[in-house]
């Protein structure tokens, strides 16, 4: 039965409700300094902390629950008669409440303007401790650390005379250590990437996650599927506001990611459209709209049920162009008024708004990849290369027009699956040769896929050319300039064959492989 609780918290969010409700169920209430004083101005009955231990808040308010009434009160098993015999030796009463929520580290950290020291002080330290106590002592003391419970456990103590079951109890109690373990996550990882160099990988890995939702499945039906938020503060996918459409699948975030870390690629006006998680079209032009056309052409049968990413706003010239084709997604800076109208004719098209998109934003953490009984993490592959201050390898140099479409096919294929062969001119893709074990069959099927002629295009290569003949098959199809990033033993057979066909060459020295 619950008789005495103690309430102290960051988050005064419902707390005056319910201590109200806890005084109406005959229960007695220990509070700390800033919980007791709202308490008090609403009128609640509360005993204050320092008065109950006898003992004054201290430290500026470091040092206000770590006595041994406090924790005596939240350890002890009511069935020992040793443990309850000690209690009363102490002068000390069982609590059987706890009400805690902590200082609020995460909130702290995300402020852009926030000190070191505040977020050191911002580590709560009597608060993990009360908790964990009370949740280990789960079986006589309820813990209650959210106050989305706060009436879901007044309404069971109404029903049950003021007691809670085993069941409940233990319920909360493990969400005391999921959040825990969370907090010192978040306190950990901070901590971590103040004092480690950047270029070294933590020991132990603590990232923390929040989850945002169940979703309806995973890859398929049949898996079951949700998403977690990282904490950490940069871009972040999951803070797309869903304007209008369907929930969001586990593909549909998938192929977003990758539309969206494609189309940050570019300063100018761009569009990148997406399907099974590879690109099939991508373009830049003077406007959305045109930037969309373009893309669609490289590969209009694909971009059916694709996902498509600007990073510049789409009017409502964009909306009617793309309500002709059916899409999953569209993710833009914003849309217009207009552009919103349009795409209510198209209620399940799912449109997401992310004011950040931007070819400058900063991405942080790690990029993770899981394995069977283990986690694989490196740094996102953001390096960008300046195509114009490098010199080609071969007798030709490239034309000013070839040298921008090289660099724009080197920023495509950066986010085609290895082996890719990306075609291109200067504001657009021709033809994408995606995921292919051998070099020389996807030159062969991005040639396949091509809707538009490619003689006087330009190729890029994630990968290096192992054999001349992937030369060979770029200059049947009227490649004239080509992009990749050498290393092979080959290297001078592959330039000299360029050389034959008065082909200009680039050779970067940096590889883009994406698995």
């Amino acid at each position: 039965m619950i008789k005495k609780a103690l309430i102290s918290v960051s988050d005064k969010t419902g707390v005056i409700n319910f201590a109200k409700d806890l005084i109406n169920l005959g229960v007695e209430i220990l509070s700390t300094g800033g919980t007791a004083k709202i308490l008090k101005e609403q009128g609640i009955k509360v005993l204050e902390v320092s008065d109950y231990t006898g003992f004054p808040e201290m430290l500026e308010g470091r040092l206000k629950t770590l006595h041994p009434k406090i924790h005596g009160g939240l350890l002890a098993k009511r069935k020992d008669p040793s443990h309850m015999q000690s209690l009363q030796q102490h002068g000390i009463d069982p609590i059987d409440l706890l009400v805690v929520n902590l200082y609020p580290f995460e909130e702290t950290i995300s402020k852009k303007s926030v000190t070191f020291e505040e977020a050191i002080e911002n580590i709560d330290i009597g608060g993990p401790t009360m908790i964990r106590a009370a949740a280990k002592n789960y079986q006589d003391v309820a813990v209650v650390i959210d106050p989305n419970d706060y009436q879901s456990i007044i309404d069971e103590l109404r029903s049950k005379g003021c007691s809670l079951s085993i069941e409940t109890k233990l319920k909360l109690a493990t969400k005391v250590f999921i959040h825990t373990a969370r907090y010192d996550a978040l306190i950990a990882d901070y901590l971590s990437g103040i004092s480690d160099k950047k270029d070294e990988f933590p020991k132990y890995l603590t990232i923390p996650y929040k989850h945002l939702s169940t979703l309806r499945y995973g890859e398929n039906p049949h898996q079951k599927a949700a998403i977690y938020k990282d904490h950490t503060m940069g871009l972040s996918l999951t803070d797309a506001v869903i304007l209008q459409g369907k929930e969001m699948s586990f593909n549909n975030y998938l192929d977003t990611h990758s539309a969206l870390m494609l189309v940050m690629e570019f300063d100018g006006k761009a569009c990148v459209i997406v399907k099974h998680n590879n690109p099939c079209g991508v373009a830049v032009g003077n406007t959305a709209a045109e930037a969309y056309k373009k893309a669609e052409k490289t590969d209009p049968v694909s971009a059916f049920g694709g996902v498509v990413a600007f990073n510049t706003e789409v009017d409502a010239e964009a909306a009617k162009a793309m309500s002709e084709l059916f899409l999953e997604v569209i993710i833009a800076p914003s849309f217009t008024a207009e552009a919103r109208h349009i795409f209510m004719l198209k209620p399940n098209v799912r449109l997401l708004e992310l004011p950040e998109i931007s070819s400058n934003r900063i991405i942080t953490s790690w990029d993770m990849k899981k394995i069977i009984g283990g986690m694989l993490i490196q740094q996102w592959d953001i390096s960008s290369e300046d195509i114009y201050s490098m010199k080609a390898v071969t007798k030709r140099q490239p034309t000013k027009d070839e040298l921008d479409a090289l660099s724009f096919a080197w920023k495509v294929c950066k986010h085609v699956k290895s082996n890719a062969i990306v075609y291109a001119l200067k504001d657009r893709t021709v033809g994408i040769g995606i995921g292919q074990t051998s070099r020389v069959y996807s030159a062969k099927i991005g040639a396949l896929n091509a809707c538009e002629p490619l003689r006087g295009t330009v190729a890029a290569s994630d990968g290096f050319f192992p054999f001349r003949d992937g030369i060979d098959v770029l200059h049947e199809m009227g490649v004239t300039a080509v992009i990749q990033p050498g290393g092979s033993l080959k290297d001078n057979e592959v330039i000299e064959a360029a050389n034959e066909y008065n082909m200009a060459m680039i050779i970067t020295g940096i590889r883009h492989f994406r698995h």
